[in-house]
């Protein structure tokens, strides 16, 4: 009789006793699996009793003082998504109150945990973004005073060290409602107010001198006074709150032109949405932008769409095209065209595309769009340029173009194995010699090779040149 496969299927099968024994022995020894299975039985009996697991399980972490290398921290990780699950869809949907303060205690952890463990690639700092979006979640279904609540989301900005409680005025917006914001303004703008108390520089060390210490923490201090009564005015709608953090010049970056004007656009002011994006944009071409900024432009997009500026759009819509080659902005210029004009326009946009000083950005055109015969266009008239060494956009061309252009697909195949072969890139022999076979098997569909050689002749050359290359010719052989 053939072995049963390892499935769903024939483990549910063995019946309820026998898959209970293989578990019990397959989390023996291993504390976290342990946790796992006895969070899960938790949850089936009820919240209650979920909930005293986490908070045990919070209680463990507190305590842990060891440190966390790469792989623990993951393993924590992991289980602290697990927990926020946990608590999101079976504690928060019948004990609101209790699924907040599980979560709030789970972003209390971060510090501790941060000192414990490097967190450069943010695996801790996901975690508590996650623990945020549940609480977010929450949030409509809380009837926590929204004072109080306004007082424990200010000391947690206030002590928010590593970041784990930004974004808490916008989850809990529902739930503070007009008067706990109302209560964080006031809050806010007092300790704006209060200068800095010596006791708030204890904690500095001796980071140098005293005087510097009290600007340092008078600053970081206003900046997230700043961003608490932002975030209020922003719930509040009240744009000419959310504004006023900024100078006029601040106003004209990149990074915050674009959500001024989203703002301004909400509260039926496009003029002037439209004029701080038209500053931002000035101020990027006065710098001879060299780097994209989508937010801006469809920013600015969205100002002229308001103010049914019809010409304009188009203009703007065409500039970005031709810079970036934007297909959702080519989309939609040709959309907003007369019938029959549009065809001509795309002809138009189609030898922008193939004329382009970029190959790449052209043929990351054609694979988006999809135009698959205009990127065989684009490689049989601009071989000479192929890059085998862009293989992460030539990979995925050759194989979008093999199956109705043959020959483009066997040019980028080549541009690829000659990249391997003349720079000695022995860990792409592999790759090299499967693309080869690619070109041989794609022979038969092509007709006329043009100026290239065919495949034959290709081989031939590959010997003479790079005939030692044994590692290579070991995969092809």
């Amino acid at each position: 009789m053939a072995a049963k496969a390892l499935n769903k299927k024939n483990l549910v099968g063995l019946g309820a006793e026998t898959l209970a024994d293989l578990l019990l022995e397959a989390v023996k020894g291993d504390a976290a699996r342990q946790r796992r299975v006895r969070m899960v039985l938790n949850a089936e009996q009820s919240p209650a009793e979920a909930a005293a697991e986490v908070r045990k399980r919070f209680s463990q972490i507190r305590r842990a003082k060891s440190w966390l290398d790469g792989s623990a921290q993951r393993k924590l990780a992991r289980e602290l998504k697990e927990l926020i699950d946990l608590i999101g869809q079976r504690i928060g949907p019948e004990e609101a109150k209790t699924g907040f303060e599980l979560l709030w205690a789970l972003l209390g952890l971060s510090p501790q945990i941060q000192e414990r463990t490097d967190d450069s690639y943010g695996v801790i700092g996901d975690v508590m973004d996650a623990a945020m979006e549940a609480i977010a979640d929450l949030a409509p279904r809380l009837t926590l005073d929204p004072e109080e609540l306004a007082g424990t989301v200010f000391d947690a900005l206030m002590d928010n060290g590593y970041g784990e409680y930004d974004g808490a005025i916008p989850a809990l917006g529902e739930a503070l409602g007009p008067k706990g914001l109302a209560r964080l303004k006031t809050l806010a703008e007092a300790a704006r107010a209060a200068p800095v108390e010596p006791v708030d520089v204890e904690g500095c060390g001796t980071l140098g001198d005293p005087a510097r210490i009290f600007e340092i923490l008078r600053d970081r201090r206003g900046r997230t006074l700043e961003t608490i009564l932002q975030d209020v005015a922003d719930l509040e709608g009240d744009v000419d709150a959310w504004l006023a953090r900024y100078t006029p010049e601040q106003l004209t970056y990149h990074t915050i032109a674009p959500a001024a004007a989203q703002r301004l656009l909400a509260a039926g002011r496009a003029e002037e949405a439209l004029a701080v994006v038209q500053t931002c944009l000035a101020r990027q071409e006065a710098r001879e932008r060299a780097f994209d900024i989508p937010d801006v432009d469809e920013a600015h997009f969205a100002c002229l769409k308001e103010l049914g500026r019809e010409e304009e759009l188009q203009a703007a819509l065409w500039t970005r095209f031709e810079t970036r080659l934007c297909v959702p902005t080519l989309r939609d210029y040709l959309k907003r065209l007369p019938d029959f004009e549009d065809d001509e326009a795309l002809i138009r946009a189609q030898e922008h595309v193939l004329a382009h000083p970029s190959l790449w950005d052209a043929l990351a055109f054609c694979l988006e769009w999809p135009d698959p015969a205009l990127g065989a266009r684009l490689v049989l008239s601009r071989a000479g340029e192929l890059d085998g060494n862009a293989y992460e956009i030539l990979t995925p061309a050759a194989d979008a173009l093999a199956p109705e252009h043959p020959l483009a697909a066997v040019l980028i195949w080549r541009s690829m194995i000659l990249f391997a072969l003349e720079k000695a890139r022995s860990s792409r022999y592999g790759h090299a010699a499967r693309h080869l076979a690619s070109c041989a098997a794609a022979e038969a569909a092509i007709d006329d090779y043009g100026p290239h050689p065919d495949h034959q002749s290709f081989v031939r050359s590959l010997r003479k040149d790079h005939g030692r290359k044994h590692g290579f010719w070991g995969w092809v052989d």
